[in-house]
């Protein structure tokens, strides 16, 4: 009996108690509230109710209000007309199970009958499948995060209004505490519920009115829940996670660290765009264009992208597309000032090219760049594994499956490439009175954009180049030469 007792107690923790435990506390699995600027998510559960359902309908088609129904089965089924007029509505209908009950006492294969059900009444009245579930009383069981499961809502804000006696002013009072950007609320426009007082909706959509008439004073808009999780996606897509935040700390703090052990010089100042460093080129010979070679010993002035900048680069950029477009629309506006910069360094001036590894090198032979494949070996896997980690450090995370697959279709394999620029090319630009004086010897603006010729290919060297920048795709944001 005691074993019993122990295997059904175990049995009702990791079936029950702990998904519902968890749900609650960490929104695992679940979606409870938004991270928005002026958003409120109403929800109503319960309906929908022949006599309540309509006069909320019409409170809020009067305060162009959106809201989201969990509805009943067994009520919704008796009413598809209530349904078809939500939908009509632009308001957003989820699963509340076909009758309210809990899923702790139900077994699974019956929740999902109630599930299933609801869902085709859902589908014959409007037409379209519900996206969204609410389990009655939001009380969660392992098998509801099942793959393939509907996204389970549940809410930030309760005011226990299935209660009649609490009367409309305090109910109005408690809602108006709760207003606030990216709040679920969670109200009944249904009293048949076992507990809830059949009247209790009266209150309920007295004291709404007066919510929805300050919400709009205040500049509230009320969207459905479909709507607050798109927005809530995208802030959290532009806000870095904690890790991440201290991720990009420390890969900053080396980078500084970096540039003052081998010394790199910034190219433009108060931010720099680059910093390079004079080393010597190690590697198989490599044709740089106008009849020269890049031999092994050579000196190259190695370049670097500045993290900081490809972090704000990364953050003004929805996808690591948009990223890589940004950056070298970036390099076309610097590149003049890079040329003033190494033609006043009397040692840079005499090295053979500008070299760098990066991973974004669609697009720059546009800009009079050479691009050559990295060797295979062990440099080419170290480099590829670095600029891997850094572009996952730097650059914005998908949040969307939608955004994710459109990726994977146009991407192309990350490879590293050689990028290279022959010195006295770089030094036309300067010389080209394509740049004024350079304040402090590192920056310069753009006077014309008069073509120069490097390796046959006219090269724009100022704004408005004509880039393909079709050819970005596939392509993210990537550091050259570290």
């Amino acid at each position: 009996m005691q074993n019993l007792f122990l295997l059904l107690f175990y049995g009702l923790t990791f079936y029950a108690f702990l998904p519902g435990l968890i749900s609650r506390m960490f929104g695992f699995r679940a979606f409870k509230r938004g991270r928005v600027k002026r958003e409120i998510a109403l929800t109503f559960d319960d309906g929908p109710d022949p006599r309540y359902t309509p006069q909320l309908l019409d409170l809020l088609k009067r305060y162009n209000a959106k809201a989201t129904f969990f509805v009943v089965g067994a009520h919704a089924e008796k009413h598809p007309e209530l349904l078809k007029r939500m939908h009509e509505e632009g308001h957003v209908i989820g699963i509340h199970n076909y009758e309210h009950k809990t899923n702790w006492l139900m077994r699974p294969k019956k929740v999902k009958w109630h599930i299933e059900r609801t869902q085709e009444i859902i589908r014959e009245a409007t037409g379209q499948d519900a996206v969204f579930y609410r389990p009655p009383w939001g009380i969660v069981n392992a098998f509801d995060y099942s793959p393939g499961h509907l996204q389970i809502i549940l809410w930030s804000a309760i005011f226990g209004d299935w209660r009649y006696k609490q009367g409309v002013n305090r109910l109005r009072q408690r809602m108006m505490k709760k207003m606030r950007p990216g709040e679920v609320v969670l109200l009944h426009d249904c009293g048949m519920t076992p507990g809830a007082d059949e009247r209790a909706p009266e209150n309920m959509i007295k004291a709404l009115d007066s919510y929805l008439a300050e919400a709009e004073r205040r500049g509230f808009k009320f969207v459905g829940i479909d709507e607050m999780i798109a927005l809530t996606d995208k802030a959290i897509g532009l806000v870095p996670s904690r890790f991440k935040r201290m991720l990009i700390w420390l890969w900053l703090r080396w980078e500084g660290l970096f540039h003052r052990v081998f010394r790199t010089k910034p190219v433009g100042s108060p931010s720099p765009s680059f910093h390079y460093r004079m080393v010597k080129y190690h590697g198989a010979p490599i044709d740089i264009g106008s009849g020269q070679t890049l031999n092994n010993g050579d000196d190259v002035v190695e370049l670097h992208f500045d993290n900081r900048l490809l972090l704000e680069i990364a953050h003004k950029s929805a996808t690591p597309i948009a990223a890589a477009i940004r950056l070298v629309r970036m390099v076309e506006k610097q590149l003049p000032t890079l040329a003033t910069v190494v033609s006043r360094d009397p040692v840079a001036k005499e090295a053979k090219s500008i070299y760098g590894v990066t991973m974004i090198h669609r697009g720059a032979s546009k800009l009079g760049f050479g691009v050559h494949e990295l060797p295979a070996g062990m440099f080419a896997s170290m480099s590829k594994i670095y600029l891997k980690v850094l572009m996952r450090v730097l650059t914005p995370t998908p949040k969307h499956k939608e955004t994710d697959k459109k990726s994977s279709r146009h991407a192309v394999e990350l490879k590293p490439h050689i990028l290279t620029y022959p010195i006295h090319e770089l030094l036309k630009l300067a010389s080209s009175e394509l740049v004024t004086t350079v304040s402090g010897g590192s920056e310069a603006a753009v006077k014309t954009t008069r073509p120069l010729k490097h390796d046959g290919a006219a090269v724009h060297a100022a704004p408005g180049l004509d880039l393909d920048f079709e050819q970005l795709e596939g392509s993210a944001a990537g550091k050259a030469g570290s």
